[in-house]
């Protein structure tokens, strides 16, 4: 009796907080899409997942802590917890054991986002608007679903299916990541180009300081990327697996700007950050080398790797969230459409700044103002692609795995407890940034290589 009100108090709990989240981020009505929740979502899953990290995992298998206790307490949970959370981790001791499990707890929240996205996708493929709908019992079951993955032993679940099939879906992000940034970039350039155009329209000259600004932002990023380059020299030399992977780095920095500068595409405000981006790559390669000669950070917990991976985490998650579905970009054959009606402030404040080459109305629309969603069929639009989103929100789970966990490798002082995924792990993350490389620098030659054809 006792369990089934517990049961049904957690239950009440689950969905009112997601009741209050739900209500929060907006309405269910048409036209929206429920991206804002899909990342609320797993926001919430990544805070789990460092929770489970660094308090639940290792407080469990050292029996520690006011976690262990609580569990322990409950007749018969205490040692079916500790046995789940140990199992894979028998052969480990001390803070190599406390890594084991704090990894597999990672895994277990990431699992059940993994999971949810790839249905969410599924089901949002064969019918879109269930992406906006039922968002209080998602919540509610994706609570559900983590508290009972805590029962579920490591292996070979979370430290052996899940952990291969995360860094497949990392990899794939890392290049995903790039487009991203490409886009990031480019969309960055275009905007201050266009501010600077704008200010000159309204007074000669007055432009000058947007474009000063791109050229202050691409020195300062390929400075960062050149001090960069510098470090990884001093620090990561000794053997000739990091030395080459700086080297080819390099090399592939040198080749995009060289590229991008002797070509009408492109901008150099997008080849800095490709640049600052590939350097960060090259980090993430050469610090996961099980070579204690070559690795200073071998053993040690390495905060700036996680902190710029969660980083780009959320700069994904904005685009992905909040600019990416919302687009043309996840549109076919013109499904949805976004007309802007209304005139710019500073054009409407000033008549000298009216651009008098546009036409003010296309002679077939009619008059209106803000923003004109297309439907088609009667039904609000803007969706019928959203299960790309989820599918991108999946990979940014394995992505997210892979950060918080060093690719899955278990480091001590001085020595790798698993070397041979340690040089996996670098082959992965060397050959995702490769093919990073090569296509934006695709992005710039293919112009060139097809000149009648549209790249825009």
């Amino acid at each position: 009796m006792g369990s089934t009100l517990s049961l049904a108090a957690t239950y009440c709990c689950c969905t009112s907080a997601a009741s209050l989240c739900n209500s929060c981020l907006g309405s269910t009505a048409e036209g929206t899409s429920g991206r804002k929740r899909a990342v609320l979502l797993l926001t919430l899953a990544i805070t789990v997942a460092l929770f489970f990290q660094y308090s639940v995992g290792p407080g469990i298998v050292q029996e520690s802590g006011w976690i262990w206790r609580t569990y322990r307490a409950i007749p018969g949970v205490g040692k079916l917890v500790y046995n789940a959370w140990m199992e894979g981790c028998e052969e480990y001791e001390g803070d190599i054991l406390s890594q084991c499990a704090g990894n597999a707890g990672v895994m277990r929240p990431m699992f059940i986002t993994f999971l949810f996205f790839i249905f969410q996708a599924i089901a949002t493929h064969v019918q879109p608007q269930l992406n906006r709908e039922a968002w209080p019992a998602k919540y509610a079951i994706f609570s559900f679903a983590v508290l009972i993955c805590m029962f579920i032993p490591n292996s070979p679940l979370f430290t052996g299916f899940f952990l291969w099939t995360a860094r497949i879906g990392a990899a794939v992000f890392v290049v995903l990541q790039q487009i991203i940034l490409i886009d990031v970039a480019y969309n960055w350039n275009d905007d201050w180009v266009e501010k600077s155009n704008e200010a000159d329209r309204i007074s000669f000259g007055s432009g000058g300081g947007w474009l000063q600004a791109i050229v202050g932002a691409c020195v300062f990023l390929y400075a960062c990327a050149i001090v960069g380059i510098a470090l990884l020299y001093s620090y990561f030399t000794g053997c000739s697996e990091n030395t080459w992977v700086i080297t080819l780095t390099l090399i592939g920095i040198l080749a995009m700007t060289v590229i991008q500068l002797t070509g009408q595409d492109g901008s150099l405000l997008t080849s800095s950050v490709m640049s600052i981006y590939g350097v960060y790559l090259c980090f993430s390669i050469v610090s996961k080398n099980p070579n204690g000669v070559c690795n200073p950070n071998l053993g040690k917990n390495d905060v700036w790797d996680t902190v710029i991976g969660l980083t780009l985490t959320a700069i994904s998650l904005a685009w992905t969230g909040w600019s990416w579905s919302a687009e043309h970009r996840l549109t076919v054959d013109n499904v949805q459409t976004t007309k802007s009606m209304s005139p710019t402030t500073s054009a409407s404040q000033n008549p000298d700044a009216i651009n008098l080459d546009v036409p003010f109305l296309d002679p077939e629309d009619t008059p209106a103002t803000g923003v004109v969603m297309g439907q088609e069929g009667g039904v609000a639009v803007g969706g019928t692609d959203l299960w790309k989103l989820n599918a991108v929100m999946a990979l940014i789970s394995c992505w997210v795995a892979m950060t918080l966990t060093g690719w899955g490798t278990l480091e001590d002082e001085s020595q790798a407890a698993n070397p041979t995924l340690g040089r996996v792990n670098m082959a992965i993350i060397g050959v995702s940034q490769w093919l990073a490389i090569l296509l934006y620098i695709w992005t710039l030659i293919a112009p060139r290589v097809f000149p009648d054809r549209d790249f825009s």
